[in-house]
């Protein structure tokens, strides 16, 4: 059974840094589609970056320059350097694994709060 627990978030202030970690189980984030989602209150869920089993990352526009995904795969764990924040970061931070076939899974989230 895959399971996915988000780790890292927190209270910070404007200017601050944050690392997120997604610790994977039944399965290796290595053969996956890795992202990291973030859900502010009101608003739909968004993609802020993502990395594939092949290496390749995208970012959404927002976070460009400011955030960095990477991946462990001796510790079978994905990472979300977050730097720069922004109050407008402040969200619940999802961490999404996508196999190459079925169905996707999703980590309970981890809250990140940045104050101004």
């Amino acid at each position: 059974q895959v399971q996915l627990v988000e780790t890292g978030g927190g209270l910070v202030q404007a200017g601050g840094s944050l690392r997120l970690s997604c610790a994977a189980s039944g399965t290796f984030v290595s053969n996956n589609h890795m992202g990291w989602y973030r859900q502010a209150p009101g608003k739909q869920r968004e993609l802020v970056a993502a990395i594939t089993s092949g290496g390749r990352t995208n970012y959404a526009d927002s976070v460009k320059g400011r955030f960095t995904i990477s991946r462990d795969n001796a510790k079978n764990t994905v990472y979300l350097q977050m730097n720069l924040l922004k109050p407008e970061d402040t969200a619940v931070y999802y961490c999404n694994l996508q196999p190459p076939y079925g169905r996707d899974y999703w980590g309970k989230g981890t809250l990140v709060t940045v104050s101004s």
